[in-house]
């Protein structure tokens, strides 16, 4: 067993799967992954299965009923990696949005130089999007400014979905309260490791746009970002965190 481990939630994503595990393991630094899937009609869960045999001891899986949100995927993952002796507990996604070989960088971040969150940076450094349409572009930007000025975080990147935590900062959330599903989990989920006074640091990272499988973003999920922020932030406030 390693000291890290990646957390790759999935629905429908057979077209990445195989690539994205084979990158990871083939890094220089050792990470295992857990992949929680949500029932995929494509099978990713059976490729996964397949693969298991091949890197035994290093890739795990955890199959839901059900498609139930990326929050109570990562929630499911977290618990599930809090019940073993892992230090460095990341999110990534399947697609390749994320550059595996930035795993590195983030460990080193909290590892070496001492963060307790470390998050891959879209914004840290300019905008580094890469085949986005513009309109989508400035919506995520746009909504980390948003968040900032409400919750009053230091952080440029607020949405981002590629982020290492230290064991110790998910044992002292209490993730059974975590109430997002969508993408406003990646944000609620900073924020708490921000009231509890963690250190936080942003790496720059290049984002780049999915070329295989579909985009799971939906005008409720957007919506649930906009609006639970405020609510959020409220509840903070009077102590309801």
């Amino acid at each position: 067993m390693q000291d890290a481990i990646v957390i790759i939630p999935t629905f429908n994503e057979i077209e990445n799967i195989e690539e994205i595990i084979r990158t990871v393991f083939g890094l220089e630094k050792a990470f295992d992954i857990l992949v929680v899937d949500d029932n995929s009609p494509d099978l990713t869960s059976l490729k996964v299965a397949e693969l298991q045999k091949e890197f035994e001891g290093r890739l795990f899986l955890e199959t839901r009923h059900e498609k139930a949100g990326l929050g109570t995927a990562y929630i499911h993952g977290f618990n599930w990696c809090l019940a073993r002796d892992y230090n460095y507990i990341f999110e990534m996604d399947a697609d390749f949005s994320h550059d595996p070989k930035d795993l590195i960088r983030l460990y080193n971040a909290c590892h070496i130089e001492g963060a307790d969150v470390s998050i891959g940076s879209r914004y840290i450094k300019g905008v580094n999007v890469v085949n986005w349409p513009i309109g989508r572009v400035i919506l995520s930007y746009l909504a980390s400014v948003y968040v900032r000025i409400i919750t009053r975080m230091k952080i440029q990147d607020t949405t981002a979905g590629f982020v290492c935590y230290k064991r110790q900062v998910l044992e002292n959330i209490d993730l059974d309260k975590i109430k997002f599903i969508g993408y406003a989990f990646q944000i609620e989920m900073k924020f708490k490791a921000f009231i509890k006074q963690f250190k936080i640091v942003e790496v720059p990272v290049i984002f780049t746009d999915r070329t295989k499988g579909e985009s799971k973003l939906s005008s409720g999920i957007i919506s649930e970002a906009i609006f639970g922020v405020i609510t959020m932030k409220l509840k903070s406030l009077f102590g309801r965190e």
